[in-house]
């Protein structure tokens, strides 16, 4: 349980404000979750989370998309009001308790 907290907080730490706002280089963000042990966590590798930001969001933390269900995705990593975080607008399950933003 408690590596499944560093994954939550490592997330909302890259899903930072626009106002904190960063567009990482693909060897600071290998660093950054290297640093967080996230590399071989649940069987995925720095390399495969560096994939998903770079496809993404282009290692962009502000970067929001919307999709035609209403729900939007956000951050580095592209979550989803629908499960993953709340922006106070989709209905959401909420899975990783933070907000959106």
């Amino acid at each position: 349980m408690q590596v499944w907290g560093i994954v939550v907080v490592t997330l909302a730490t890259l899903m930072v404000a626009i106002v904190d706002a960063k567009i990482y280089g693909c060897c600071e963000l290998a660093r950054k979750l290297e640093k967080a042990g996230l590399n071989g966590f649940r069987g995925y590798t720095v390399g495969d989370s560096l994939c998903v930001a770079h496809f993404e969001s282009g290692f962009d933390t502000s970067f929001v998309d919307h999709n035609p269900d209403g729900s939007s995705e956000y951050g580095i990593f592209q979550l989803n009001s629908a499960l993953w975080c709340n922006n106070g607008v989709t209905p959401t399950q909420n899975l990783c308790r933070i907000n959106c933003n």
